[in-house]
């Protein structure tokens, strides 16, 4: 990922659910201090206070007594768990020089392994791995949690590496100098406390590093506000200043794009989620990138790639919303503005990603929600464009990773909600992608068909959704159905493999619906920002109309159909439940937004402000519209709800699941559960065994309401 594009490498509100911020104990003082003095229940924000541990761990007790203690649990556990610890996985490669590395979890390594191996190594069915860091390993000789986050190593050698570690799996990362051929952390090499941590390489003994440099240096969403240069063996706190930031905006840092040829200084300073500036650092000096602070900009070798997010009139033409333009950098840093058009949508095409090889670039498009690759190559001035041919219909291709320094090799995953994914490897103009990894069938999916329907919802806007079911179902609306749905942050919801869906629902005899709503990627920006703010009730109608039409078509009836999304999508869950209970018969709502009054107030949530609006101000009068802890009436029938969370998330936080559950089990209503894993992060758990008992607990407490 090119970290041009700030907004890509902060961690979104969350897409984190079971298909695929220093500790922000804000609690007692922040709470006092911007409350709705009136609401019984901020005692919860406290996250890891006496009282409020003690609730947590008895409605724990309650929900493990009610639907964990089963054989059906049990065995759900262990069928999704094999799932997760199986052997026969795809170990997912990212190339650094001569090795391929990944990073392994399985029943041996709960916690995991970071290994590498060769290309032809990699080629055999049983390749041999070396061990660079094991994670359990680690936390057995400090007595710690760790979860591993992700390592940045020095090119051109790979030797040298930042590797983040979070205590428990939060956002929130320790890092470390690593020494890969000794296998060690570096005696007295760079080392920064746990807190929501940028950094990155500029040569062997200097990074550009962002993190908690003490009061005042995190912006109000709790990321770095302060870019500052770093030189070996001097102190943390005498590291020089690159760019400070002003509280109120989104995140600064500053990086190193260390290409041959091309090396140069970048600061990236994102105002909110999807807008941002990017400077040239160039002799101490900062020139701007002049794009509009909306687009997304990115440097590679000669070229400056530009995706639109509006309209954009530049050289005497205009470029439409989601478009990829494309110039010389050095030229637009002169002055000239003189683009051409590598993509342009239309009604039915958005574009998904890009990824750069040697020599060329591979554009993943989404055409109604289903992957087509094209490969472009610069040509004198012209870019010439052919397929990459390989994706099945009804299928999600993505580009795994590539070599961009050095060949033109790309890895490609290959997926279908019933076909098992496929890793293939190719170099472009040279060899073609040959599959080198197949993942096993973890169900029997000869049983199943997917078909993909299109409904009208509320204000005429024509949404798609996939539905995976039985072959010969009855539509006599008896179906169990789960209807699945995210509908923000321009993220895509594609066709995918899963083997804990397959083995703990389809099998079941249960259907599989993901609703493409609006406030998506889906068709490009213009599908997200449809569903922004005061619109934001149109990503909600959205998931309706698809209910309505799963009833109408006779797949399923309220009784029968439930819910589950995550994140932003437990915000839409939230407002299923308070706004269309009619529609469910139970919903699961995970890490979940609610108090939509108080969230720019909670852990990460003032970075969101773009997306929802700022309830301090007017705006209020539209986000009381979809704030479902607000919502909630006494007197209210809603389906059994389930609200599961993590006490270690400091994206999103547990303290609004906790509120929520505790406002409805106040008001005397029944069938309200609730769950709290203690570690895990924003996510389902920190290793695979939490992830199959988060996993297992949603499935089968949505096939126990469903009946």
């Amino acid at each position: 990922m090119h970290p041009i594009v700030l907004a890509a490498a902060i961690a979104v509100a969350g897409t984190a659910t079971l298909s695929g911020m220093s500790h922000a104990s804000e609690p007692a003082a922040a709470a006092t201090a911007n409350a709705a003095t009136d609401d019984p229940y901020l005692w919860l924000e406290d996250i890891h206070g006496a009282k409020p541990m003690e609730w947590v761990k008895a409605q724990n007790a309650i929900t493990e007594q009610r639907f964990m203690t089963t054989p059906e649990f049990a065995h759900s556990r262990a069928q999704i768990l094999q799932v997760l610890d199986s052997d026969a996985r795809i170990p997912y490669p990212s190339r650094m020089g001569e090795y391929l590395y990944n990073f392994w979890q399985d029943k041996a390594h709960p916690r995991g392994i970071w290994r590498r191996t060769t290309l032809a190594e990699y080629e055999k069915p049983l390749p041999a791995w070396e061990t660079i860091l094991d994670i359990d390993a680690l936390n057995k000789a400090e007595k710690a949690n760790w979860v591993f986050k992700g390592a940045d190593c020095l090119q051109p050698k790979y030797e040298r590496c930042l590797i983040s570690l979070s205590p428990g799996g939060g956002d929130a990362v320790e890092v470390r100098e690593f020494d890969i051929p000794t296998r060690a952390f570096v005696n007295g090499g760079f080392h920064i406390p746990t807190a929501k941590t940028q950094a990155g390489w500029i040569d062997h003994d200097t990074i550009y590093v962002g993190t908690d440099f003490g009061p005042g240096s995190m912006t109000e969403s709790s990321y770095p506000r302060i870019a500052k240069e770093w030189k070996r063996g001097t102190l943390l706190s005498a590291a020089t200043t690159v760019y400070e930031g002003k509280p109120t905006e989104l995140a600064v840092t500053a990086y190193h794009d260390r290409t041959p040829g091309f090396e140069r200084d970048f600061v990236a300073v994102a105002k909110d989620f999807f807008h941002s500036q990017t400077y040239l650092r160039k002799g101490g000096q900062l020139v701007r990138v002049d794009v509009p602070d909306d687009a997304q900009p990115s440097v590679r070798q000669q070229w400056l790639l530009v995706t639109t997010r509006s309209p954009w009139t530049v050289g005497g033409k205009t470029y439409a919303s989601g478009s990829l333009l494309a110039t010389s950098f050095d030229g637009f840093m002169a002055g000239k503005r003189d683009f051409v058009a590598l993509f342009t949508p239309d009604a039915h095409t958005a574009l998904s990603s890009y990824s750069w090889t040697k020599n060329h670039l591979i554009l993943d498009v989404l055409d109604d929600v289903k992957s087509r690759l094209i490969v472009l190559t610069p040509d004198e001035g012209d870019w010439q464009r052919q397929p990459l041919e390989g994706a099945p219909s009804m299928s999600t291709i993505g580009v795994v990773d590539t070599d961009p320094d050095h060949s033109d090799e790309y890895w490609i995953s290959v997926a279908g909600f019933l076909t098992p994914s496929t890793l293939q490897r190719g170099v472009l103009g040279d060899e073609p992608a040959q599959t080198i990894k197949t993942l096993p069938a973890f169900f029997d999916a000869s049983k199943f068909e997917v078909s993909q329907h299109f409904v009208t919802s509320k204000d005429g806007t024509r949404v798609p959704y996939f539905q995976v079911s039985p072959k010969g179902m009855q539509l006599d609306g008896s179906n169990r159905t789960l209807e699945y749905g995210y509908g923000g942050f321009e993220v895509s919801e594609q066709p995918f493999y899963s083997g804990s869906v397959g083995r703990a629902w389809l099998e079941r005899g249960g259907v599989y619906v993901v609703a493409n709503i609006r406030g998506g990627g889906e068709y490009g920006p213009s599908w997200h920002q449809a569903a922004l703010k005061a619109n934001r009730p149109r990503a909600y109608e959205d998931f309706a109309a698809v209910a309505q039409d799963l009833i109408a078509r006779g797949v399923t009836s309220p009784k029968h159909l439930g819910a589950e999304g995550g994140s932003n999508g437990g915000l839409l869950m939230g407002n299923m439940l308070t706004a269309y209970p009619q529609l469910y018969g139970a919903i699961a709502c995970e890490i979940p937004l609610l108090d939509m009054k108080r969230y720019s107030h909670l852990s990460a949530g003032a970075s969101w402000m773009a997306e929802y609006g700022d309830p301090d101000t007017s705006d209020w009068n539209f986000i009381k519209t979809f704030s479902p802890y607000q919502n909630v009436k006494a007197d209210g029938h809603y389906p059994p709800v389930l609200f599961y969370t993590a006490t270690t998330d400091d994206r999103v936080g547990p303290v609004q699941a906790r509120k929520m559950a505790a406002k409805m089990q106040g008001f005397g209503l029944k069938n309200v559960w609730f769950y709290e894993n203690l570690e895990g992060g924003h996510g389902a758990g920190a290793d695979n065994a939490q992830s199959a008992t988060m996993h297992a607990l949603a499935y089968d407490f949505l096939w126990d309401q469903l009946q």
